[in-house]
């Protein structure tokens, strides 16, 4: 294969030591090896970032390919390409002569091509009798096939780097958002903590980040942001083991009733007369059934929101205003006042209220509001209901990063 190790001519760029190892690399091209040149090609343009060449010198590239006759670059053949600067110019999407010589000499440079400079400095090919080329003068692509092997390796490893990098910005993301969500989820909980600290952290580590950050620099700073998110998760989980602490030492109180709405007429229709105060067994009378625990209004209100929303004025300030808004919910749901009446019996007054405002919260649930407090009033007579779990998972399904994550 003659790959013309020829001298440039005097006045045109000097012959280096790069050129000359390039030249010395295509000329050890064995004559079977062939290779898709857009192929080849592609592989080039994945490569760029580690050649150093610009999208326009590729399209030079692309333009001296396409005067290549064959689809593939082979070692038995000449891969010389003749063409004019004017017919570059026009398939390289007519850019400047100037520009043009510019992008060549980078090809040259880079080590994708090389002159094969004829006497005069012409470009052009001389045929035998037969039309067969004998000898042709221009930029050979000897080069690119010499190199193929090694520009696909290239490729390869920008895509390695590009996937690792895009797999590295997208944990950082999330480890980002989940930090950010915590600390906003604390913050509302009023979780004790040093949060304006936290924050400081969180935002000094975000910018550490470089401009143009690579995947090791993305790793880094998401390493640090774990340690950040487990120290919160930390402070959450001894503040939600003390809450459930705080909880079942309510729970085991001694019971506590409210006398302020012992004379409470709950609804006025004759239909619901069964559910006077006069009637509903007065808080602290004598059951069969060991009597729920009364819940702190406040912690009830956190589990049930939604009962507000039925109570006078729109807001419950003490225990008569729940109970009020229970009775109404309670012929909202469908539920008898005779089953109603059976609950208050079981539960007493104020927990049966508390039962209701459950229902209320997962009434998108239970497709039989009267059978399922039925059926509720009798496990509560057996002693087998209480009303702690249920209030504590509508609390947990209440909060704010419960509601985020919905």
């Amino acid at each position: 294969m003659d790959t013309g190790l020829v001298t440039t001519p005097f006045g045109r760029r000097p012959m280096s030591l790069a050129l000359m190892r390039g030249q010395l690399q295509a000329e050890s091209v064995k004559p079977d090896k062939s290779v898709d040149k857009w192929k080849l090609f592609r592989d080039i343009c994945e490569a760029r970032p580690l050649l150093d060449i610009s999208d326009r010198t590729l399209a030079v590239l692309n333009a001296l390919l396409s005067f290549y006759p064959e689809s593939h670059l082979s070692g038995e053949a000449s891969m010389v390409v003749f063409p004019s600067n004017r017919q570059l110019m026009v398939r390289a999407h007519g850019i400047a002569v100037t520009t043009l010589r510019r992008h060549l000499a980078a090809l040259v440079d880079a080590g994708l091509i090389t002159r094969r400079d004829s006497a005069n400095g012409k470009r052009f090919a001389r045929r035998k009798t037969s039309g067969e080329l004998e000898e042709a003068y221009g930029f050979s692509l000897a080069p690119l096939l010499a190199r193929s092997e090694e520009l696909a390796a290239m490729a390869r490893k920008i895509e390695a780097d590009r996937i690792a990098l895009r797999r590295a910005r997208e944990r950082l993301t999330i480890c980002r958002r989940d930090v950010r969500k915590l600390i906003d989820a604390a913050i509302e909980e009023s979780v004790p903590g040093n949060w304006d600290d936290i924050e400081t952290a969180y935002a000094r580590h975000l910018a550490c980040l470089p401009r143009n950050p690579e995947a090791c620099d993305l790793d880094n700073v998401r390493l640090k942001l774990e340690v950040l998110r487990a120290n919160i998760v930390n402070l959450l989980t001894d503040f939600d083991n003390s809450q459930k602490t705080s909880a079942s030492v309510v729970q085991n109180e001694p019971h506590i009733q409210n006398s302020d709405i012992d004379s409470l007429e709950l609804e006025s229709s004759p239909a619901a007369q069964v559910e006077t105060a006069a009637d509903v067994p007065m808080p602290g009378s004598i059951r069969v059934n060991e009597p729920q625990q009364i819940f702190p209004l406040a912690f009830i209100l956190q589990a049930c929101p939604q009962i507000a929303d039925y109570a006078q004025g729109g807001s419950i300030r003490g225990w008569r205003d729940l109970v009020t808004a229970a009775v109404t919910v309670r012929s909202m749901l469908g539920i008898t006042a005779e089953t109603y009446q059976a609950a208050c019996e079981s539960f007493g007054r104020e927990n049966a209220a508390v039962v209701i405002a459950c229902m209320l919260e997962r009434a998108n649930h239970i497709n039989s509001p009267g059978g399922y407090l039925r059926d509720l009033t009798r496990k509560g007579a057996r002693g087998e209901f209480s009303l702690g779990p249920m209030l504590m998972a509508l609390v947990r399904q209440n909060s704010p990063v419960a509601r985020r994550r919905a």
